[in-house]
């Protein structure tokens, strides 16, 4: 038996989008979006997502070098629609809980008294290694994986990877213009120069693309390709599982260019 929806209005929903592709919508997730009265929309969420719903669209995206909406701003918005007895859909790609800003935002709401209700979403970390083959964990092989922002933003410094593991997964999500900088780090670190690394682009779209690299290749072979975000980068022994013979993801279908590089 499924929990009843709650569409009551002066209600705020956060909810995840996913990666892009819109079959991967939960069920729960693209019932609110049909049924809400405002979308406040992230950069990252596709129109495919929320075609043809009869809300009003607000897009309050962040993108880096461009003008925008501050997060207090946006705040304020959910406030004062949900008061004025609007049902308000929080659209935010991937999960929510993922680095999407849930913390402060429920914070806002809960301190203007304003209920609320998260609904999760399938991370762009989770698409991008099932769409190309890759286990975050395998059995004698990989038994953890952590998840990290690959830029400071606002004034912070870059992340600090783990301590090189042999039985864990990197993942990086946003680093692709800091690539650079976060596998200089790695390798100062002790990671090794030729673990297996994959940058994966746009994971569950149409547009997706991979790149396959040695660590202290993939920022070459990362650029020489062109690849654009959003990305997401996996580092580990799992990499070497890129699914090349058959690139076709029978998790989610896509068209997919495949380039390789190696160490000269």
């Amino acid at each position: 038996m499924t929990r009843e929806l709650d569409l009551r209005p002066e209600k705020v929903w956060i909810v995840g989008a996913g990666p892009g592709d819109p079959e991967l919508l939960t069920v729960r997730a693209a019932r609110l979006i049909a049924e809400a009265d405002d979308l406040l929309v992230d950069a990252l969420v596709p129109p495919a997502v929320y075609q043809g719903v009869k809300a009003r669209i607000l897009y309050v995206g962040k993108r880096s070098g461009r003008p925008h909406l501050s997060q207090r701003e946006i705040e304020d918005i959910l406030v004062r629609l949900a008061r004025e007895g609007r049902r308000v859909v929080r659209l935010k790609g991937g999960d929510p809980a993922v680095f999407a800003r849930l913390g402060e935002e429920v914070r806002a709401l809960e301190g203007a008294g304003v209920p609320w209700e998260a609904v999760p979403g399938v991370s762009s970390f989770l698409a991008a290694a099932q769409a190309v083959g890759i286990p975050l964990t395998d059995r004698g092989e990989a038994d953890r994986f952590v998840v990290l922002t690959g830029h400071g933003g606002e004034g912070r410094s870059l992340p600090s990877l783990p301590a090189f593991d042999a039985a864990t997964t990197v993942v990086l999500l946003m680093a692709i213009g800091n690539l650079g900088e976060l596998v200089a780090a790695a390798l100062d670190a002790g990671y090794p120069a030729e673990l297996p690394a994959v940058a994966v682009s746009q994971a569950s779209l149409p547009g997706e693309r991979r790149v396959a690299a040695p660590l202290e290749a993939l920022p070459r072979a990362v650029a020489s390709a062109r690849l654009e975000t959003p990305a997401t980068v996996l580092i580990g022994q799992v990499a070497k599982r890129l699914t090349q013979t058959n690139p076709h993801s029978e998790v989610v279908p896509f068209s997919v260019e495949l380039r390789s590089a190696t160490l000269s």
